[in-house]
């Protein structure tokens, strides 16, 4: 077996990141095949509600039940479904079942997935470091959910017959959980760095960076979530059937905006994105809409999305 110095070689760097990575992924696949996720605790009305979603025998009344067992995700429901977003016909529902139905069970399922996340992006107990990787993450993912709500409503404005089956508000929960996977990389890692190993921070970065879209599709699957989900979260397609506009293509579209709007020459050369005529007048409204209008406008889609 190799001397670990002999990694540290400028021709050897690489096998020891790929070495790191395939220990890494084995760490975090056990976790997700045993059902014990590497996340840090979250609550057990999002793992019950996750459980019951797929079930064909699962009716609004039971998941309307399990909310109640943790008034917060409660009240954080009923403040969606009445949300601009959520609540097209402007019409005040004051009770859970009401909430449920409105959204439906798996829309609540991916509701109270995306905030529990969130929440816990900033509130784990873990290194500054790692929480810095994960508030920076939370910032991250707020932006390009609010931005794949603007391309949506940018398509509709658009051609409104064509892409009335794009939903803004599955938009906004896909962007929110596209990068699940760090959270589950970035605690392993911590939970690494407590059993005595050292790994370099730089090199935890690459790791995070080249594992995410796998871990996060790993994730999403064992949680039941569909492929539009997960084709965003691993920005691979799953399917050979495609719609003409995806969520796929929505976000990377967003991508693609939020790169020009930061003005990522590098990143930018290197991200393509292929749209239809429609997706390149999208493009180009929102290239073209002033910092100021484009921040009121994404900063409103997360305040009226009540997360």
């Amino acid at each position: 077996m190799n001397h670990l110095s002999f990694y540290w070689l400028p021709d050897n760097q690489q096998l020891f990141i790929e070495s790191l990575e395939t220990e890494f992924a084995e760490l975090v696949e056990q976790s997700i095949n045993t059902g014990k996720i590497s996340l840090p605790p979250i609550s057990e009305v999002v793992l019950k509600i996750q459980k019951l979603c797929p079930l064909d025998s699962t009716g609004i009344s039971d998941i309307a039940n399990c909310l109640l067992e943790d008034p917060g995700l409660a009240a954080i429901v009923l403040k969606v479904a009445n949300s601009v977003i959520f609540n097209r016909g402007n019409i005040t529902c004051k009770d859970l079942n009401t909430a449920v139905s409105r959204l439906g069970i798996l829309r609540v399922r991916d509701i109270v997935t995306a905030q529990s996340i969130e929440l816990l992006k900033h509130s784990v107990n873990l290194t500054d470091e790692c929480k810095d990787v994960l508030v920076q993450s939370a910032a991250v993912s707020r932006e390009l959910a609010a931005t794949m709500v603007l391309v949506t409503q940018s398509f509709q404005d658009h051609a409104p017959t064509s892409y009335q089956y794009l939903e803004q508000e599955k938009a906004l929960l896909v962007g929110f959980l596209a990068d699940i996977g760090l959270f589950c990389l970035v605690n392993e890692y911590h939970l690494y760095l407590e059993r005595g190993n050292y790994l370099d921070s730089n090199l935890a970065m690459q790791i995070f960076h080249s594992r995410c879209p796998i871990t996060s599709e790993q994730v999403l699957r064992t949680w039941g979530f569909d492929n539009d989900f997960i084709e965003v979260a691993s920005n691979q397609p799953k399917t050979l059937e495609r719609p003409e506009v995806s969520y796929l293509d929505i976000a990377r579209i967003a991508n693609h905006v939020l790169l020009y709007r930061k003005q990522d020459h590098e990143a930018l050369e290197e991200h393509e994105v292929e749209i239809n005529v429609d997706g390149a007048e999208v493009l180009y409204k929102l290239t073209t809409m002033s910092d100021q209008e484009f921040k009121a406008k994404t900063s409103e889609i997360i305040r009226s999305a009540g997360m």
